[in-house]
């Protein structure tokens, strides 16, 4: 029981803090809604194998690209994850 309640406790902190820092993953509608400008396209290098871990490397690639939100568009898993994601600001 007490590792369950680490394991939630750091998913949670990490999660706060990363989000803090990092580029937001936005809907196509919210796209449209704040008007938000194409800045280019980023795909996942690692052999991630978890979403989460694809998603936080499309994030920090967005980042790295001068982009403060990035949309899924593509995803695929064979035998590790991989995506791309447009990048906006």
């Amino acid at each position: 029981m007490n590792m369950l309640k680490f394991a939630v406790t750091a998913f949670v902190a990490g999660t706060v803090s990363f989000s803090a820092l990092a580029a937001e993953e936005v809907t196509k509608a919210e796209v449209s809604r704040q008007h938000l400008e194409k800045i280019g396209t980023v795909t996942t290098t690692s052999k991630a194998t978890a979403p989460i871990d694809a998603k936080a490397e499309l994030s920090r690639l967005a980042d790295e690209k001068g982009g403060r939100y990035f949309r899924v568009i593509a995803g695929r898993e064979h035998g590790r994850i991989s995506a791309t994601a447009e990048v906006y600001k």
